[in-house]
């Protein structure tokens, strides 16, 4: 099984630090949040992993190169001449995944204990185009599920904007967690350029599967911010 980490991101959150480096090279307990992603990977068997570079490229290379991928099989996907955000990023690496079953893609700022087997074993089960590690938890975006976990729309609790694929009798609110197993299929997406993968969940919502998986109750930090990573390196102490 193949993965993707995305670490193209400018990292604005992180400033100062992102002034001077990319925001996967940020630390916690003296280990960069790339290898912790690599690790985490790592742990579940998967050591074959594309990583999208685009802020301080050079950088990320060399600490590849310097540690010899960490121990896995790394390859790069070069948008240094534009950032693509995350769903340009992944359709941009697709031929990286064409011939696998299914693959894992998350985001490199984001640290949890999720159990990743259980997640993929949901996917496989359920048969679905894309399966997203999602919680209940506090975030200004929220992802729509039916009371079977189907991917139904979007809201920005803030701007009360709303995004609806399809209709559900109820809908139940969650944030994402930046962790999913998806498809090959989901590189049928209709979008070229810069897009997000959101954009693509909500497309194919209308008339494939897209699931939720409630990982509600793992530790789960988004390490967007420099008091984020004093709060990883606390609970994440044994890493």
């Amino acid at each position: 099984m193949k993965a993707m980490i995305f670490a193209a991101g400018l990292g604005s959150r992180l400033k100062p630090f992102t002034d001077q480096h990319p925001k996967a090279l940020a630390e916690v307990n003296g280990h960069t949040l790339l290898e912790l992603s690599i690790r985490y990977l790592q742990h579940f068997g998967i050591e074959d992993v594309i990583v999208n570079v685009h802020h301080f490229a050079d950088q990320i290379e060399q600490v590849l190169n310097d540690n010899n991928g960490f121990g896995s099989w790394v390859s790069i996907s070069d948008e240094r001449s534009e950032v693509l955000e995350t769903g340009g990023g992944l359709k941009k690496a697709a031929n990286y995944f064409q011939d696998e079953e299914d693959f894992v893609v998350l985001n490199v700022d984001v640290l949890t204990n999720l159990d990743l087997d259980r997640l993929i074993t949901a996917h496989r089960k359920f048969k679905a185009i894309g399966t997203l590690a999602v919680m209940k938890r506090d975030s200004t975006r929220q992802l729509l599920f039916d009371d079977s976990m189907v991917l139904c729309g979007w809201q920005n609790i803030q701007t009360g904007q709303q995004r609806l694929s399809m209709e559900a009798k109820s809908l139940h609110s969650y944030a994402f967690s930046g962790i999913q197993v998806l498809s090959p299929k989901i590189f049928e997406m209709p979008f070229e350029g810069k897009f997000s993968m959101i954009d693509v969940y909500l497309h194919f919502a209308k008339f494939a599967t897209v699931k939720g998986f409630d990982h509600s109750g793992n530790i789960f930090i988004d390490v967007g911010k420099p008091e984020s990573l004093a709060q990883a390196a606390y609970l994440f102490d044994r890493l």
